[in-house]
This record gives structure tokens, C-alpha cells and sequence, in this order.
């Protein structure tokens, strides 16, 4: 029963409430003034850390939730990954201690000064290179994304946040040798059509890549924005394919074999091939085609009425992003956003976009168009070509509801 709130005892317990939540907020500002000039704040009233307490930057205690998403329930020795945080980001770069991680047979923990590049098959002159080795040749430092051709399934489009959703790509400068250098340094002979990579772990990763794309902008990658690569990123030495699926970047790099034909592995016949409606399946399909993401707002977040930035990120395997447009009503209408410079090949593209939010339900969402005019598609428009059996390379657009209380949610579940 609802009690009359003029009735003495309720209008006694009202006042008392809402009494302790006005404390609660003016305690709640009373701390924040405390540190708000022209007030001096605790942390200037005594000397800092020491410059030796780190040997190796930390973020601050205060950032200690922006950690990679690692799903729950995987093994670390089977098939296992880790999701970048996107929603937490600014720009196009990702923080080492935060790119995404993918990988089949667990970390190895490889010795640099024991590792060695073999290169064989269809070469004039077959090589066994030490890491001095290859640092020897001419370096080159490019910003590349890098992404997992499931990311998401088709049937998996699930989760909260941006990183659930898509968080199994990430952005860096990436610093190694061209790749045709050393095929170069071996010399091809001319029946050489394929390279097959294989990593030191314990699957012993191995993917096939074209003759053409060795050729043209694939590296021997060793480091990775500004410091060596990290163990889950490949240490010491992996390939580095531009717009290609992740899979195919082989880590910890071993052997690469120059061949007249693919080597058909498991990881390019019973894994990463596009399953059909009739049955039949796409395979080699190695380029991540054009996609966007809107980061702010976004999934676990909440919005008032009033000005937002709509900011995210786009890229694609295939050059350069050439625009973004995004709708805030639900795909009625679309507008541009604009493209944050730098706007490079193959990188993640940040965009921004003002918007005033009337307080009405509604759904934001990007689509992504690259250099060569390929736009990125609904999943309706998707599947309708490629149905539901296949697992890889869903570039769908994502939406995200807005309910009336400013809570943001996938649009998909």
C-alpha cells in the first residue's frame, strides 16, 4: 500500500532521505573542491614517486580498468584470444599492453640469439638468417591495422561492449624489412608462386600467401610502436601482411618456403574458409573488407540529452577509408562524419560527429566507405548473400539502442 506522503511518518522518512542523498552529493563536491584551484590539492603538498620506482611505465592507478577482454572459459594451450578494450581509446593507435591477441598452441618463450629465419623451396640460394641478421637489412616502420577474420561470427553478435563485439583488431607502427628484400637476397626462381610461413609454436602455425603480396608491402616485422615485439605479438620475428586477415600474419616466424602451390594447411581447409548457403565455401579470402564501429557512445555506456561527439573507428583491408557516415535515427537518414588525420592505407580511420541527443529512443550507427567506393553493408544485405554457416568475416554494420534513460546497448541482441 502506498502511503499518503502528507501523512506526518511518510513526509518525515521523505525528508530524511532525501536529506541523506543531498549530503551524499554535496560530500561527493566537497571532495572534488577540495582539489579545485585556488585550493592545493593533496598530491602538491608532498614530493611524488620517484623517477626509479617504475622501470617500466605503468599506466596510472586510476586507468587500472582499461584492460584487455579476455573471454571466460578459454584454455590458454588451446584455441585462445584477447580483445582490445575500443571503447576506451582515443585515436588510431593501440597501446602494446592492450592490442588484441590471438593464438592455437599457447606463448612460446623464444630465445632471440637462438632463433633462426629459414628460407628455402624455389630460391636460387637458401638462407638461414640469425635476428642480427635481418635487423642488418633495411628497416621501414608502417601504421597497419591487424584483425581476425572472425571477428565477429555471423551467430555470434553478441555481448555488451564495443571490445565484445569487435575488439579482435588493433592499430600500431610497425617496424621491420620488406619482405621481397629477403626473398630477393635468396633470389626467386620463376615458378615461385606461393610462400609458406610457419611459427615456431607449438601448432606450428602455417598459412600460405601469394608470390604478390610477398612482394609488394608484406614485412618481417620485429618491432612494434617503437619496442621489440611482445611475446603475444609474435617475439621475435613475424610477418606483417597490410589488410590481410589476421591469421595469415604468422607470429614467432620460423620458415618461410617458396612453392608452386599453396600448402592447403589445416589453418586455410578446415579453419578459415567462408562456408555458403549451397554448401560450397569461399577459401582464400584473404582481404578484411571495409568496417566501422561507432566507440562513443557506446555499449555499458550512458548518455544525457544534450551535445555528444559520435566518435569511432573505420578501416579497411583494400587502402584508405574514404568516408563514414552515420545515422542517429536508426538508418532513416545518414550523415558525414568527419575523418581525423592522419587517414592512411590499411590503418584504423578515426571520425567524429556532432550530435545533440533529444532524449528519445533511438539507434546510432557507422558505415564505413574505402577509396575503391566498397560500402560496408547491414547484416540483412550480408547474409542475404552469404547466409549463416559461415563463421569469418562479418564486416556488418553495428547498431546501438538508446533507451530514454540514456543507457546504451547492442543493437543486435
Amino acid at each position: 500500500m502506498t502511503r499518503d506522503p502528507d501523512d506526518p511518518p511518510a513526509r518525515r522518512r521523505f525528508l530524511v532521505q532525501g536529506a541523506a542523498a543531498a549530503a551524499a552529493l554535496v560530500g561527493g563536491r566537497a571532495q572534488a573542491e577540495e582539489a579545485a584551484p585556488p585550493a592545493i590539492p593533496a598530491w602538491m603538498k608532498a614530493p611524488g614517486a620517484d623517477v626509479g620506482s617504475q622501470t617500466y611505465g605503468t599506466p596510472s592507478r586510476f586507468e587500472a580498468d582499461v584492460i584487455r577482454n579476455v573471454p571466460k572459459g578459454l584454455k590458454q594451450y588451446t584455441s585462445a584470444s584477447s580483445r582490445t578494450p575500443l571503447q576506451d581509446l582515443d585515436g588510431i593507435l593501440t597501446p602494446n599492453g592492450l592490442f588484441y591477441e590471438r593464438h592455437h598452441g599457447g606463448i612460446p618463450d623464444i630465445d632471440p640469439a637462438r632463433h633462426r629465419l629459414m628460407i628455402h623451396g624455389l630460391v636460387e640460394t637458401p638462407l638461414i638468417l640469425t635476428m642480427d641478421d635481418i635487423r642488418r637489412f633495411p628497416s621501414e616502420s608502417h601504421i597497419h591495422f591487424l584483425e581476425c577474420s572472425g571477428n565477429p561470427g555471423f551467430e555470434a553478435i553478441k555481448g555488451k561492449t564495443a571490445s565484445d563485439l569487435v575488439g579482435l583488431v588493433s592499430c600500431a607502427e610497425w617496424t621491420g624489412v620488406r619482405l621481397a628484400t629477403v626473398l630477393r637476397e635468396a633470389g626467386l626462381k620463376p615458378e615461385a608462386q606461393w610462400v609458406v610461413a610457419e611459427g615456431a609454436d607449438a601448432a606450428a602455425l602455417t598459412r600460405s600467401i601469394p608470390i604478390a603480396k610477398c612482394l609488394d608491402d608484406a614485412l618481417l616485422v620485429y618491432s612494434q610502436n617503437g619496442e621489440r615485439l611482445r611475446p603475444q605479438q609474435g617475439y621475435p620475428l613475424r610477418v606483417l601482411l597490410p589488410g590481410f586477415e589476421g591469421n595469415m600474419n604468422v607470429k614467432w616466424l620460423r620458415r618461410l618456403n617458396v612453392t608452386a602451390e599453396p600448402a592447403y594447411s589445416r589453418e586455410e581447409t578446415a579453419k578459415y574458409t567462408d562456408s555458403m548457403p549451397d554448401g560450397t565455401a569461399r577459401q582464400f579470402t584473404f582481404v578484411m573488407e571495409a568496417k566501422s564501429i561507432i566507440t562513443r557512445p557506446s555499449g555499458t555506456q550512458r548518455i544525457a540529452p544534450g551535445f555528444h561527439e559520435i566518435t569511432g573507428i573505420a578501416w579497411s583491408g583494400r587502402g584508405k577509408i574514404r568516408g563514414v557516415q552515420v545515422t542517429t535515427d536508426g538508418g532513416r537518414s545518414w550523415q558525414e562524419a568527419a575523418l581525423q588525420e592522419p587517414v592512411l592505407t590499411r590503418a584504423l580511420t578515426r571520425f567524429r560527429l556532432p550530435w545533440t541527443w533529444d532524449g528519445q529512443p533511438t539507434t546510432l550507427m557507422s558505415r564505413a566507405i574505402d577509396e575503391t567506393g566498397y560500402v560496408q553493408p547491414s547484416l540483412s544485405d550480408l547474409t542475404a548473400v552469404r547466409g549463416l554457416k559461415s563463421f569469418y568475416h562479418n564486416n556488418a554494420t553495428v547498431p546501438w539502442r538508446i533507451a530514454e534513460s540514456g543507457e546504451v546497448t547492442n543493437g543486435y541482441a
